[in-house]
């Protein structure tokens, strides 16, 4: 048997793929190369980059058939943490800024009458003009908090492989 069908099958057998479901990808990725061969084409222009990699071929097409799960790539990897960092950083910083806000109950608006009605002294109003929106802000937030704690508690799960209903 060909030596990438066979450096092909230990990666299988090393993922976990059932020795079935390995032998009939053997098969086939068998007698894919052995057709391209009698028709003059070679293992490279069948597989292109991947056969210079049997292993990376052989877990790739594992995950695309649902055998196994879809590899990350190392680039996702290093930037989903990266970005729900920087995604619970921002939604903290409001949390902050629009309870600080409420609390304090800035900024102020006043309101002055300027013209008195009959009988009355000056009547001035003073109240917080920000307060609905900083209420709106702190309760989005919160969410946003929330939803960023699911994504981090759902970050490090794995899946482990299963092979299709036979």
């Amino acid at each position: 048997m060909n030596e990438f069908v066979e450096q092909c099958r230990r990666e299988w057998k090393r993922l976990g793929v059932s020795d079935p479901l390995a032998d009939e990808m053997a098969a086939d990725l068998a007698s894919d190369l052995s057709e391209a061969e009698a028709e003059g084409v070679s293992t490279e222009e069948l597989l292109g980059t991947s056969a210079f990699d049997p292993p990376s071929f052989a877990a790739t097409w594992a995950a695309e058939r649902g055998i196994i799960p879809e590899q990350r790539s190392p680039t996702n990897a290093r930037r989903r943490p990266l970005v729900l960092v920087a995604f619970t950083t921002l939604a903290a910083i409001v949390v902050i800024i629009s309870a600080t806000l409420l609390a304090t109950g800035e900024p102020r608006l006043s309101l002055a009458r300027t013209t008195p009605p009959p009988g009355a002294g000056r009547t001035v109003i003073s109240t917080s003009a920000a307060a609905p929106i900083e209420w709106i802000l702190l309760f989005v937030a919160i969410a946003a908090l929330g939803f960023s704690a699911w994504l981090w508690s759902t970050r490090g799960r794995s899946h482990p492989p299963t092979a299709p209903a036979q």
